[in-house]
């Protein structure tokens, strides 16, 4: 996402980034339609990325999982679930990234406006056209999940996780997806933005990243990933550094105790 929101870096400096990290064993990468500057830029992300594996000669061995329904009017955040907003962003999907098969597409937020049904219905008949291979699903909780996988095989949901919110796991969300062998991938699984740039100042990962050899953010990374059997982090980057960092990260894995002593700390948002 930082690659094409306000404050992106240049088109070479971003294939940079996506390129590092493939380089260093990443072979999912997650989208949206919605990651842009505003509306008149939507689908920025997808082209970027599709770009990118078009000059690689690995490129059709990485997945890429998109999201569809919200608008980005004025730079604005607003859901729009309906079917036919839906199944118009999945078409412009499809052309961004050059594919005639979405690997995963995901509602990327369930509208108070439009019966949750109806969105997974439009999704179910996306499916079955053979526009998208695998469904999934965000910002949703267990009741959701459950009223989804009725209608359609639910393959992921992806909400937020990280030591400042852990809703996901005291809500129930991550336990209902190992439940059901889904994958949950967790969105700003180090905070996102200003609270990713507070982890370093935290003494219990400064002095885990000391004993790890690795930085905190990588620490954090692998706490998240402990969260569940099926727990899948995807850290965003806007730099090769960052990228290179988190794929690193997957070879951590903390103890028990020190999974347990970040656990049990507290994660100021001030």
């Amino acid at each position: 996402m930082p690659l094409s929101t306000r404050g992106r870096p240049s088109e070479a400096d971003a294939h940079r980034v996506i390129n590092s990290a493939i380089d260093e064993g990443m072979t999912l990468i997650d989208t949206a339609d919605a990651y842009c500057v505003d509306e008149r830029d939507a689908g920025h992300n997808e082209r970027l990325i599709a770009a990118a594996l078009r000059r690689r000669s690995d490129g059709a061995s990485v997945r890429v999982a998109t999201k569809g329904g919200y608008r980005r009017p004025g730079g604005d955040w607003k859901v729009d679930a309906s079917p036919k907003h839906l199944r118009d962003a999945c078409e412009r999907s499809l052309r961004a990234l050059g594919v005639d098969r979405i690997f995963l597409y995901q509602l990327h937020a369930p509208d108070p406006a439009i019966p949750f049904e109806r969105s997974m219905d439009t999704l179910a008949a996306l499916k079955n056209e053979g526009k998208i291979e695998h469904v999934g699903l965000s910002n949703v909780d267990v009741d959701q999940i459950g009223a989804a996988q009725e209608i359609v095989e639910i393959a992921s949901v992806q909400n937020r996780l990280n030591p400042y919110f852990r809703e996901a796991v005291e809500e129930g969300v991550v336990k209902e997806c190992e439940s059901r062998g889904i994958t949950f991938l967790a969105y700003s699984p180090v905070g996102g933005g200003r609270l990713a740039r507070k982890i370093p100042s935290f003494p219990v990962l400064q002095q885990l990243a000391a004993r790890y050899n690795c930085s905190p953010h990588a620490v954090v990374l692998a706490w998240v990933r402990a969260q569940g059997k099926t727990v899948l982090p995807i850290p965003g980057a806007s730099r090769v550094e960052s990228a290179v960092d988190s794929a690193l990260s997957a070879t951590l894995t903390l103890s028990e105790d020190d999974l347990q002593t970040i656990s049990r700390s507290e994660f100021s948002r001030a």
